[in-house]
């Protein structure tokens, strides 16, 4: 230590020492200079004890600066960070310990904080994560209700044709029970890969893969393969397309699923002789869709209800398994796309719009 050092003032203990030491070599000769003034003792007395008085406040000053003053502060910093408030810091700027306990007090609550922030963050995160895996149980379970439910009518009806068939020495009706179960064990099958698939697309699963195509040819084809050239085909076919390209950014794939099963609900709900129309529209860079099929309305009360899965119109003379308009509103939706079902004079129209692209 040098010499320096033993002068400085850089701790709590030497500047009491010195204010102590200081205020009693004033003492002392504040009294020896008051005896000797040439003046009444009792006056020399009283200036005396006034000099006193105005030393003892100055220590008292000094006394709460050094002391006091800073340990209030630390309690009051303390006393913030135990209630988990970080906002207002220590504010001792010394050099002594004081000081070096304010700035480690300070150091210390910054660290607190980042702790607690980095606490918030990962709670945050296992709440999600538990959130997430009972939000997948709950799907998980629904899809063996699901299953459970809808396999019960194939599977009676295979089951009950299969006994028939054990019985049945008729060739001719033999024949009629092995293409039933035949028909039922393919439509339990295409049922589960429909329900899977649509679960894949609900929990994120499956992802999307953009490209760009031309939608109005992409159209053409789609609804070609499955209106034109079908031999019960018993409805009359108008569309309304672009005669010019006219270019999209969307999962080909899947908006092929959405076009399937839109056609393909129109086709099988239209009436007799009725009129099956596609129609697409180009304005302000949006494509609109629109598939119209004459027939029975939609009660009002149940078109919100058609996007859900298992629901069947009683008024429509198909029963399908109910997933088909379910997957196109999941494929929509996960596009951000508007979509929707109305009913118009003389039939119900389906419809959704695409944003363009040059």
């Amino acid at each position: 230590m040098s010499i320096k050092d033993n002068f400085t003032l850089k701790t709590v203990r030497k500047k009491i020492i010195m204010v102590s030491k200081t205020a009693g070599i004033i003492l002392i000769i504040s009294y020896v200079v008051s005896t000797r003034l040439p003046i009444d003792p009792d006056i020399s007395f009283w200036i005396w004890l006034c000099f006193v008085t105005a030393l003892v406040l100055v220590v008292d000053y000094l006394m709460g600066r050094f002391i006091s003053n800073p340990v209030s502060e630390l309690s009051r910093a303390a006393r913030q960070m135990a209630h988990l408030d970080f906002s207002s810091p220590c504010k001792i700027n010394t050099n002594d310990e004081f000081g070096e306990l304010s700035k480690n007090l300070n150091k210390m609550s910054q660290n607190l904080q980042q702790a607690l922030s980095e606490l918030q963050t990962a709670n945050a995160q296992l709440e999600k994560d538990v959130e997430q895996e009972r939000l997948l149980l709950m799907e998980r379970k629904e899809l063996v209700d699901s299953l459970s439910h809808e396999m019960k009518t194939p599977l009676g009806v295979i089951r009950a044709y299969a006994e028939g068939l054990q019985d049945e020495t008729d060739e001719a009706k033999r024949q009629k029970y092995s293409e039933v179960i035949i028909a039922e064990t393919e439509r339990m099958s295409s049922l589960i890969t429909t329900l899977l698939d649509l679960s894949a697309l609900e929990n994120g699963a499956t992802q999307l893969h953009p490209e760009r195509f031309d939608f109005v040819e992409f159209l053409e084809t789609v609804a070609g393969r499955l209106l034109i050239d079908t031999p019960d085909a018993d409805f009359v076919l108008q569309y309304e397309l672009p005669e010019y390209p006219v270019y999209v950014n969307t999962d080909k794939s899947r908006m092929e699923q959405v076009l399937d099963n839109l056609i393909v609900n129109a086709k099988r709900n239209v009436q007799p002789g009725g009129v099956l129309k596609l129609t697409l529209k180009e304005s302000a860079c949006m494509l609109d869709f629109t598939i119209f099929n004459q027939g029975p309305p939609i009660p009002q009360e149940n078109l919100s209800k058609i996007w859900t899965k298992f629901y069947r119109d009683r008024n429509s003379k198909y029963s399908g398994s109910g997933l088909g308009l379910a997957i196109v509103a999941q494929i929509l939706s996960m596009q951000h796309l508007t979509y929707g079902a109305a009913n118009q004079p003389g039939g119900v129209a389906f419809y959704f719009s695409i944003p363009t692209i040059k």
